[in-house]
């Protein structure tokens, strides 16, 4: 890899903060501690922190260009699965595979929500100048979110994003999810 006889292909399961000022408060004392639902990218987001290198970054020889979102249903039941169609192309001179990342967001939630989460990721090889789409299906349920009683999924206005990390998603759409 590092003589460019092998495309890396890896992202990265974390993000890095790009000042300790980002992180959450820590607790080095107690015995047990809750950090909650927003940690992470999340909290990154949350906060409006912009990462040094966000959730999935992923260095390569070569660029992707992601276009063309497509969802397959404008509305989704409870119980179906949404579908997300989006073209992406090697731009680059050497062969690679890219790693197309779809998050989705609620952000007319009635609970506490992180503004995006990754929900379905696919790869795909291609060849310099190649053109492929990607399909990337995500169960509804899948969505649910603890509202204090229950895992319910909230029939609401659903974001869907696509691109190559949490910082990098220039593909959006949005998907109504019915009860």
């Amino acid at each position: 890899m590092l003589f460019g006889d092998v495309n890396p292909s890896g992202h990265l399961p974390v993000s890095f903060p790009a000042s300790e000022a980002d992180l959450p408060p820590f607790d080095n004392v107690s015995l047990k501690v809750d950090y909650g639902y927003l940690h992470g990218y999340r909290h990154l987001d949350h906060e409006k922190k912009s990462p040094l290198f966000p959730f999935g970054h992923g260095l390569s020889y070569t660029r992707y260009e992601y276009t063309n979102l497509r969802i397959d249903e404008d509305t989704v039941a409870a119980a179906g699965t949404l579908r997300a169609t989006c073209d992406v192309q090697n731009t680059g001179a050497r062969a690679g595979r890219a790693t197309v990342q779809l998050y989705i967001g609620a952000p007319d939630s009635l609970t506490l929500r992180a503004p995006r989460d990754l929900r379905g990721f696919a790869q795909v090889e291609l060849a310099a100048g190649e053109k492929k789409s990607v399909t990337i299906e995500v169960p509804v349920a899948s969505l649910a979110i603890w509202d204090g009683s229950a895992m319910t999924v909230q029939a609401t206005s659903y974001r869907v994003e696509v691109g190559a990390s949490a910082g990098d998603l220039p593909l959006v759409a949005q998907v109504m999810v019915a009860p």
